[in-house]
């Protein structure tokens, strides 16, 4: 089943999205049960210490979707990757020193990007992209994506991501793709 209606997406803060934690839990636990993924109340636990610690970051964003009577319905957030940053060090297969310098402004990281099942394939995804990357100031964005989440895979190569590797986020992951999308 899906749902209509109008949807309401805002960029937050880090002392924002802080505020709203309920509301990203909710969504990230519904959305990340579900495979390929299978998250259990632990992972999701984990997830949002995490989360705790991201928000603290000075570039970190997020963009939150509502449904017209304030149900939380998607979210998506992230920060610049800092200049000592293990990201590139999970590949598979290592880049080149160039594709792998960052700075701490080169590279906005996007963590989470999640819609509820119901409000799928209505646009909220895209809105919630497009939000979050707004005026942003970098050059690029980069993600790691689950291949067998196809719909979301298929979504960031129509917004123009390419895949540049393969990797293993944290220890005991399955492989991932990365993908990186030049904002030129």
């Amino acid at each position: 089943m899906t749902r209509q209606g109008v949807v309401t997406v805002v960029r937050l803060g880090g002392e924002s999205a802080m505020r709203a934690e309920a509301a990203f839990r909710l969504i990230y636990a519904e959305v990340f049960a579900d495979p390929p993924y299978e998250e259990t109340t632990d992972d999701v636990a984990a997830a949002f210490r995490r989360f705790r610690a991201q928000i603290r970051r000075e570039t970190f964003r997020a963009a939150l979707a509502k449904a017209e009577d304030g149900e939380p319905i998607g979210m998506a957030y992230g920060h610049h990757l800092g200049a000592n940053t293990g990201w590139w060090d999970q590949l598979v297969e290592p880049v080149s020193e160039d594709m792998r310098r960052e700075d701490g402004h080169r590279t906005f990281g996007l963590l989470e990007l999640a819609v509820r099942e119901c409000w799928r394939r209505q646009g909220v995804a895209r809105r919630l992209h497009e939000t979050l990357l707004g005026g942003l100031d970098a050059e690029r964005v980069l993600l790691n994506v689950h291949p067998e989440s196809r719909a979301a895979s298929a979504a960031y190569r129509a917004w123009g991501y390419r895949k540049v590797g393969e990797a293993r986020p944290w220890p005991g992951a399955g492989l991932h793709d990365v993908m990186l999308l030049d904002l030129g």
